[in-house]
């Protein structure tokens, strides 16, 4: 092997160790004071490769939500409800159910009901608190405050579903609409308060129907109480009856006083 070669391969041999040996930091235009280190550099690339799929990742997740009509549900509307009304009988009451009237609710129920005779009033007045008739009085009177009131509450209900059915639908489809007009963060929280708005709506009807339920079974339970009191008074009575007044059968010396009608 000439000689020239042979120092060749050996200032080669020499210059591969010192490139494997050397460090990663090497000075640039043969300044001393900058240096490039490939293995900071390579960091930094990744570093920003992160934040930058981070940054799409959250991009897209608060401006498009391409997959939310899974959550979509359906928005029933209430029928009206169409009541008989063969000889005047339910006059109003069909009103009553499907509009906010108080006053036809009232005047529906008076002639859907059982009209107190005229001679009711004299009759009552020798009445003591707590008989039966005046207990009896009692409850129709309050029956007749409570159901008006309940046919108004339907009725109201029933409205206010059919006038929000408008902003509902709207409020529905800018929740599930996944373009960029109505998902960026500001707009999603305002539809997410508007929902919150409705749903308060929502519960304050229905608190009103609860309340109308309440107020019949109050007349319900005071229907029922004094049918169980009138039972046992009449029980009572008969017994007492029965102890007082001999009704031996003929030719009998005891009285049969377990006997109730």
């Amino acid at each position: 092997m000439p000689l020239q070669l042979k120092k060749h391969r050996k200032w080669l041999i020499v210059g591969t160790a010192l490139l494997l040996t050397a460090p990663p930091s090497f000075a640039l235009f043969g300044m001393g004071d900058l240096v490039f280190d490939p293995q900071s550099y390579a960091s930094l690339v990744q570093q920003l490769t992160m934040i930058r799929t981070q940054y799409n990742m959250l991009k897209n997740n608060i401006t498009h939500f391409s997959i939310k009509r899974q959550w979509q549900t359906t928005l029933h509307t209430l029928e009206n409800v169409n009541v008989a009304n063969m000889f005047g009988e339910t006059a109003g009451i069909k009103i009553a159910l499907n509009s906010n009237s108080p006053s036809t609710s009232t005047t529906a129920w008076k002639t859907a009901t059982v009209t107190m005779n005229s001679g009711t009033s004299s009759y009552l007045q020798g009445q003591s608190l707590g008989s039966t008739r005046i207990s009896q009085l009692a409850m129709v009177e309050t029956s007749d405050s409570i159901s008006p009131d309940c046919l108004t509450a339907v009725g109201q209900y029933r409205t206010n579903r059919t006038e929000n059915a408008t902003a509902n639908s709207s409020l529905l489809s800018d929740q599930f609409d996944s373009s960029d007009s109505t998902n960026s963060e500001v707009q999603q929280l305002n539809l997410l308060n508007a929902s919150e708005a409705q749903k308060l709506s929502e519960m304050q009807a229905q608190g009103a129907l609860h309340t109308c339920i309440a107020g019949q079974m109050t007349v319900a339970n005071m229907e029922r109480r004094n049918a169980a009191v009138e039972d046992l008074n009449t029980a009572v009575f008969v017994q007492q009856q029965r102890s007082t007044n001999n009704v031996n059968a003929a030719s009998e010396s005891n009285t049969w006083q377990t006997y109730l009608p």
